[in-house]
């Protein structure tokens, strides 16, 4: 290896794989089913349906992609080495998704102007298998979550709990269309199934987004984090301090400290990194050690020296009255 990293930007997912893999056949399976379906039954329900599984497809090959990107190690180009395409991975298939979601909606609009006569034997078929198919796929990826953290395994149970739900108004939608005749209620079912395609990939690319921005991971609050590297001996000051995520499950932090240069500073980053290990899980941090004299940070360290004589002079004046 070009470089030495005491922590591997690498992920190992082999349970994530294998869900991942046979989510994917049994997806595309379906998938080219209720197409077939979709179109001989001439129900937009079922086909909104198959258009949030062929998303499903797309998602489930870019988390493979993802998956196995990941065991790749880091290089003198990708430092982190390939995390973060989990992260680019599920940007795009919420975006799919979204997009999706507005195409169901405008089609189901037409139809509710210009109703179409739908197959419902057909429709019911397809829809039930369909329901079967879904609720066996989203226990597969439950059980999967619950041994490997993955934000791609996350969104795919995500799709398929919706799909599990288009799958429940599908029937119900060709019920009540066989006892009433009632055509439109095929595109009002279609509107229910675009929005929560739509919540779903805004979900996503919300979350996906955040990590690309490099904002502080919700599970965290960076006051507190900073407040318990003050708290170790040596440290007088914290600052330029920054916490992120590389992927769902990988987080870096970096700081400063102006340190008590009567402590030995080896001993103080040992501590720290301690603590943030210990008490956040947080494995990989860069700290470095400043001297306000030596490093001031413009007037940010006059100020800490003017405060620290301040805090120091307090005392003695107190004392001596």
């Amino acid at each position: 290896m070009y470089d030495y990293h005491h922590l591997h930007h690498v992920k190992e997912q082999t349970k994530s794989k294998r869900t991942l893999w046979i989510t994917l056949l049994l997806t595309l399976f379906f998938t080219i089913v209720e197409i077939i379906g979709g179109l001989l039954s001439n129900s937009l329900a079922l086909l909104s349906d198959s258009a949030h599984m062929i998303s499903d497809v797309f998602a489930l090959g870019l988390s493979m992609l993802a998956i196995y990107l990941a065991t790749r190690p880091p290089n003198a180009r990708f430092t982190f080495g390939y995390l973060r395409f989990e992260i680019v991975a599920s940007f795009l298939n919420g975006l799919a998704l979204a997009i999706i979601a507005i195409g169901i909606f405008i089609e189901a609009v037409r139809r509710v102007f210009n109703p179409e006569p739908i197959g419902f034997q057909l429709m019911m078929l397809i829809a039930s298998v369909g329901l079967v198919v879904n609720l066996v796929l989203t226990l597969v990826l439950s059980r999967s979550i619950k041994e490997e953290e993955n934000l791609n395994v996350q969104s795919a149970l995500w799709h398929f709990i919706g799909d599990l739900l288009s799958s429940i108004g599908v029937i119900v939608s060709a019920v009540i269309i066989y006892f009433t005749g009632l055509l439109w209620f095929d595109p009002l079912i279609s509107m229910v199934i675009g929005a929560i395609i739509f919540a779903g990939g805004w979900k996503i690319i919300k979350e996906a987004y955040m990590i690309l921005m490099e904002s502080v991971p919700s599970r965290y609050d960076l006051d507190e984090i900073r407040a318990a590297i003050a708290a170790v001996e040596g440290v007088e000051d914290v600052h330029e301090m920054h916490l992120w995520a590389i992927s769902s499950d990988h987080y870096s932090l970096t700081a400063h400290v102006f340190i008590d240069e009567k402590i030995q500073p080896f001993c103080i980053i040992l501590a720290i990194n301690e603590t943030l290990e210990q008490k956040y899980g947080i494995k990989h941090s860069t700290i470095q050690m400043e001297h306000a004299n030596i490093h001031p940070h413009g007037d940010y360290g006059k100020e800490f020296l003017r405060h620290r004589e301040e805090t120091r002079i307090k005392p003695e004046i107190t004392q001596y009255h």
